[in-house]
Parts: structure tokens; sequence; C-alpha cells
């Protein structure tokens, strides 16, 4: 059985754990192939909201399978935060959530080493989570990293030592004043050791190579966004993985040839947190209205997005290099009330338009070319079904199918599972 994805298309924030949640009914296995805590993924059903960061967004439906798989990096103690917050749900955890054991371990002096590498970089800082994600990633690459598999061997606290050690003689490095009690970071760090050991670990791509012979249904998920990917995003305001859909392959062991929808997702504006580029970015009270109704602010970080029209040439290119088979549009009740909407459809980039996006997006060398379209008042958020969508909505919809020749499935009018409108 092949395997579906499921992708941010944009910076990050597009509503991914939403749309998880809402086609886990679908699958027997979701699967998280990237990233760490630094993901916030917010689902909301039965009037409550819940953030997840490293746990798949299937969790909450007893039937399916959860996979942390191994190009995930996991801080053991947000880990353990996160499993007691779900104890209240009566979710049998040992059996539903399983562990790669070649996925990396992010240490309490990872994000010491966040925190001093951001200090050091003073105004060129890139808006890092401090969450540890890229000095994991780092040492990953670097062939110095823990895995949750060393957690079983006899030498484990050996070896995290003498990568501690190493980690604080670079912090001393970077010559800023990092305060920290290691001491009592480690006492933490150990106490989520243990109950990690409690969860079940599993090599994640024989058991996912497996249930494909079987015909099990598989969605991988992704997180952050496709325009943040450590290769095709605005680097360097990257994070530190690859989020695209090559990502899922080394995240989870998929063979290229097994997988089959490709499942994009974005905003109906575009929206941005931390540092970096940002073409359509709004400063004017179109911008604020749609923060403000939007309620955008990172579910991680609680930082504050930037908010823009939506950028169709760094959609374009998302579509582009993912293979989106299939659009799934969201928030799009945000909009509601604009007379007019603007969709940014190419770029003024050093005095040519162009409408692919080049390497660099700096404000210096790019303009955004609008094209205007027809907003529409109506409140979405208590609609049911694709004929009470307006006809503004609509036509909206299908300028933008027609721009990125690939069908737009879903319409999302609000957080709850259920504002949730099938095309």
């Amino acid at each position: 059985m092949a395997v579906d994805l499921l992708l941010g298309l944009q910076w990050g924030d597009e509503g991914k754990g939403k749309i998880v949640d809402v086609l886990t009914k679908n699958y027997d296995i979701i699967a998280r192939f990237q990233g760490g805590p630094n993901a916030g993924h917010t689902l909301e059903f039965d009037g409550i909201k819940h953030v997840l960061h490293t746990i798949p967004s299937g969790i909450f439906h007893k039937n399916a399978v959860n996979i942390v798989g191994n190009g995930v990096v996991i801080d053991p103690i947000i880990f353990q935060k996160e499993i007691e917050n779900l104890q209240k749900f009566d979710i049998d955890i040992k059996s539903t959530l399983l562990i790669s054991r070649k996925a990396h371990l992010i240490l309490p002096t990872h994000r010491l080493l966040d925190a001093a590498s951001e200090a050091s970089k003073g105004k060129a800082k890139i808006g890092s989570t401090l969450k540890g994600i890229g000095p994991t990633y780092m040492d990953k690459t670097g062939r110095n990293g823990l895995r949750v598999g060393d957690i079983e061997l006899e030498d484990f606290k050996e070896r995290y030592r003498t990568l501690a050690d190493k980690h604080e003689a670079m912090i001393h490095f970077h010559d800023v004043d990092i305060q920290y009690d290691l001491a009592e970071l480690e006492n933490d760090f150990f106490a989520a050791i243990e109950a990690l050991k409690k969860l079940t670990f599993i090599d994640s791509e024989e058991y996912i190579f497996q249930a494909q012979k079987e015909g099990k249904t598989i969605l991988a998920e992704g997180a952050q966004g496709s325009l943040l990917d450590i290769d095709f995003g605005t680097y360097p305001f990257v994070t530190s993985s690859n989020t695209t859909a090559a990502g899922a392959c080394t995240g989870l062991g998929i063979a290229p040839n097994k997988i089959a929808d490709v499942i994009g997702i974005f905003k109906a504006y575009t929206t941005r947190v931390g540092s970096g580029p940002f073409p359509t970015e709004l400063f004017d009270e179109d911008g604020e209205t749609m923060g403000r109704v939007g309620n955008e602010f990172g579910a991680t970080t609680g930082r504050k997005r930037r908010c823009g029209w939506l950028d169709l040439v760094a959609l374009k290119y998302a579509v582009q290099i993912n293979g989106v088979t299939q659009l799934i549009m969201m928030k799009g009740d945000v909009l509601s009330g604009f007379s007019k909407l603007k969709v940014c459809t190419a770029y003024n980039y050093k005095g040519e338009i162009i409408q692919h996006l080049p390497y660099n997006i700096e404000a210096e060398n790019v303009t955004p070319v609008y094209t205007e379209l027809k907003g529409w008042e109506q409140d979405l958020t208590k609609l049911t079904s694709v004929d009470q969508l307006p006809k503004e909505l609509i036509e909206y919809i299908e300028f933008l199918e027609n721009a990125l020749e690939v069908p737009i499935k879903m319409v999302s009018v609000g957080p709850d599972r259920t504002q949730t409108i099938f095309r």
C-alpha cells in the first residue's frame, strides 16, 4: 500500500494538525517524519484546544497507530509533558504511540547551544525557537548525536557525558552571557529519559515496510512548512530539516515509488514567524486585521505572526517541488469582511517581471505584483456545505486552482475539526 503525505506549503502554521486530525479516520497509521518540538500542531474539537509538538496529530483517534519517525528530533522533557497532558483522555499510549530507535535526542546542552548561538548573532539572528533543534541536527550530520536506541545501551550515561562536555566547551566559545544550572537541567532530563523508556521503541522503517505489505493505510505528517526547508526554503531563515516531500522518504525510510497522494495545505493568506524575507507582508490595517481575526500567534513560541496577502509565486514553487496532487485551503473565514483581496501573481525582480521564486527574495530585490479580486462579507464559520459558500469565495478558489493547476479539495472555515468543507 502506498503512503500519502501531508505537507505545509508556506512558512509553517498552515493548520496541518487540524487536517491530520480530520483525515485520520481514513488511515491506520499516522507518522511524523521530521522536525521536533519547534512544531506546534493545534487541534480543536469538543470545545477543547490541543497543541501537539512532537506526537503525531492522529493520537486522539483510538484506532490509529502514531509513529514518531527517525527524521524527528525528540526532547524527552517536552515529550514527557505531552504524554502527561494526554493522560486524561484515556489513550493507550503504549500501543498507539511508537517511537523510532533512530530518532535523535535533544539534550539540555543542545538548547543552551541554541540560545548561545542566537545571542551571538545579534541583529543577524534567524528567529530560532530556541528548542535545540538546529544543534541536534548538527550533531546528527556531524555523527556525534545520541538516538532513542542508545537509551537501551548500558553506557548511555557515559555517551551523554562525553557529548554534553563537548557542548559546554562550545557554549563558552560563543562568548555570550548564558546563565544556566546544568545539574538541575540534567535531573529533569534523566527523569524524562526514564519515562521515555516506558514507551514502545521500534525499528520504524521495518515496521512501516511490513505495514505497507499488509495493506495498511499510512499518512506521513510533516512539520513546519516547505518554505522553511533547509535546502529549498528562504535560507538561512529556515529550519534544520527537509520539510518537503523528499523528507518523508529519509525521515521514515519510505521508497519514493511508494508515495501516492501529496496533500498540500496553505492559508488563504500568508503568515511568517520570526526573521526572514516576506514579499507580501502587510504593515497596514489589513495586516493587523488578518492577525487579529486569525489569532496569529505561534502555537509553540507565542510570538506574533507577520501577515500578508497570498503569495502565489511562492505557493506555486512549493506545489512544484513537492509534487502536490491535491490542495487544502485553510482560514478562508479570516478573509470575510475584506471588500477587495489581493493575490501576488508575479514579482518585479530587479526590474524584470518573473513568475518563479528567485534565489533571493529580500525586499531590495523583489516587489510583489498583485491581481485584485472581490472579497465577501459573509461569516463562513457556521457553513457546512460547499453550496453555501459565497460566490466571491468560489471565484477566489477557482482563480487559485487555475494558477496552481491542482484541485482544492477542502476549505477550512474555522479551527474546529467540524468546520471543514469538502469540495
